[in-house]
């Protein structure tokens, strides 16, 4: 189905019925999200959603929120994921301050980890956010000896 039949059929719904679009549609196409769509209660799955660039400011997510294999090239101030955050296969750069990441940050084959100099640089770079979870990527190179924190990852573990 073509993406103008599905808008049209969104714009039915929404006029008629009172129904609201699927969130996942609103964040493709940039429609803007209400307060209460803006706090997701379970997981939030946009694996391979290629048009997605960006995510909206002040998004909550309360599970996994899945972004591999996005075109997504940075991510919004303040987002809070309850669960893990995956970025591997993204072309993100940095992290936004206060990112809060209560499960694992999976960075597995992104570019991410080429700019900090090890997990705890990558931690300290977002507070007064946190990642409570380990942070996986098979690419990651420990420059500092000393910071027994630093978690290397094979593919596959």
């Amino acid at each position: 189905m073509q993406k103008e039949q599905l808008k049209r059929i969104f714009d039915f719904l929404e006029d008629k019925e009172q129904q609201n679009p699927p969130l996942k549609w609103k964040l493709i196409n940039n429609i803007p999200l209400t307060e209460e769509e803006l706090n997701v209660k379970g997981d939030l799955d946009l694996y391979e959603c290629k048009s997605l660039t960006s995510l909206p400011k002040g998004l909550k997510v309360g599970g996994d929120l899945d972004l591999e294999s996005t075109n997504i090239t940075h991510l919004p101030e303040g987002l809070k994921v309850g669960g893990d955050l995956d970025l591997s296969r993204t072309n993100i750069t940095s992290l936004p301050k206060g990112l809060e990441v209560w499960g694992h940050l999976n960075l597995s084959k992104s570019e991410l980890p080429y700019y900090y100099k090890n997990n705890n640089h990558l931690r300290k770079s977002i507070e007064p956010g946190f990642i409570k979870g380990d942070i996986i990527s098979e690419y990651y190179i420990n420059y500092d000896e000393e910071d027994d924190d630093d978690y290397y990852y094979e593919e596959g573990d």
